[in-house]
């Protein structure tokens, strides 16, 4: 960490530049002592990605960034507050702290928050960092959190670990023991310091891989942003036996949408039908979550097959994730859909042998427009075409 990159004149350079070419940046170079070019850059990319992310540390002064992957890795405001608000006590420790945004929130429901991070150079920043925020009750460690907890006496309220994945287990299945730490090996560790255990995975962790690899597991939260799956969220508490909850969250500007379900639990005989008068299609978050034949039994709506994941009924219902009105149903070819004389419109495909790659070639259908086209299979197993607009 080089401190004179919170003199006044860089840290105005700094946001006088957020919107110019790095390269032409790269080749005037600077005239400020003790600072690197390049060390500049990094301020500036960084802080770039966080205008949206994290706005809180955009839009505060004398802030420093690390490098613009770290931005990338950590939590977004909005998720970090999120999952602030699922838990509270008197202490938590972070045993992978990174940029410490996680802990911030956490700051906001607990009394002492402790934030480990193996990297000493980000643990300056980190601590740099809270001072600007006027955080006061969030102690920084530049050390591995397990080292930490191995030389700790104490216990707390909650453990909070997101492992990063290994860079040698790339392309092959996503299991909890290729990543650092490795939770399942320190799992007995981890209940030995703290009854409750908070972790953060990667959406690329199936379900039942976590549940089979992990202990005590009572609730898993999925997380979407916009309707993009951000992270999946595992509650372990100490001793649990039962059954798992799962719960969904689609966070967008101005709303969420929530939807849980039982996992595994005897669910109640799906109804199918043909398309009806309305079309739905579940948020990212539900589609991740799996419970396909919930959304149909809880919500009282007939699924269109097994396989497609699209739900129909002849009433509008409020529902989470996308809901349109039905204007035609057609058998898929190309001759049927020459005749509605359609030549731009949002496609999906849901359990359907083709790409909408594959489709907008084949049929010269440009994208935009306010019709929405469903290419999916019904219950009969036949290739159709669902032609909607949004409610």
């Amino acid at each position: 960490m080089n401190a004179s990159i919170l003199n006044t004149e860089i840290q105005d350079f700094i946001s006088e530049n957020l919107n110019t070419d790095i390269t032409s940046l790269l080749l005037k170079g600077n005239s400020f002592k003790d600072v690197d070019t390049k060390e500049i850059i990094e301020q500036i990319e960084a802080k770039r990605r966080c205008e949206s992310k994290l706005p809180t540390w955009f839009h505060s002064k004398n802030i420093y960034f690390p490098n613009k992957i770290n931005i990338e890795q950590t939590s977004s405001e909005a998720t970090a507050k999120y999952k602030s608000e699922l838990i509270s006590g008197d202490s938590i420790t972070d045993l992978t702290g990174g940029f410490g945004v996680d802990c911030y929130y956490f700051s906001k429901k607990f009394k002492k928050v402790i934030h480990c991070e193996i990297n000493e150079n980000l643990s300056k920043m980190v601590s740099h960092n809270y001072q600007q925020l006027s955080v006061n009750n969030v102690e920084t460690f530049p050390i591995d959190g397990i080292e930490f907890l191995k030389s700790s006496n104490n216990k707390f309220d909650w453990i909070y670990i997101d492992p990063s994945r290994r860079h040698d287990s790339k392309g092959k299945v996503f299991f909890l023991k290729d990543c650092l730490p490795n939770v399942p090996e320190h799992i007995d560790l981890l209940f030995q310091t703290s009854d409750n255990i908070l972790i953060k995975t990667s959406p690329l962790l199936d379900l039942s891989v976590g549940i089979n690899e992990l202990k005590h597991v009572k609730i898993i939260y999925i997380i979407a942003v916009n309707n993009d799956v951000k992270e999946v969220l595992w509650v372990l508490e100490k001793g649990f036996g039962n059954d798992v909850s799962v719960e969904t969250v689609n966070i967008k500007n101005n709303s969420e949408e929530h939807f849980k379900f039982i996992l595994n639990k005897n669910q109640n005989e799906v109804q199918y039908s043909e398309p009806l008068s309305y079309l739905y299609e579940p948020n990212a978050a539900i589609l991740k979550s799996g419970g396909f034949n919930e959304v149909s039994s809880q919500l009282n709506i007939n699924k269109l097959h097994q396989h497609s994941h699209l739900y129909t009924s002849n009433t509008l219902i409020d529902f989470p994730g996308r809901a349109f009105k039905i204007e035609n149903i057609i058998n898929y070819n190309k001759k049927n859909f020459k005749k509605l004389g359609l030549d731009k419109a949002n496609i999906t495909t849901r359990n359907f042998p083709e790409t909408v790659q594959q489709i907008r070639k084949k049929l010269n259908i440009k994208d935009g427009g306010d019709t929405y086209i469903f290419f999916t299979t019904d219950l009969n197993n036949k290739k159709i075409t669902i032609i909607c607009k949004k409610t």
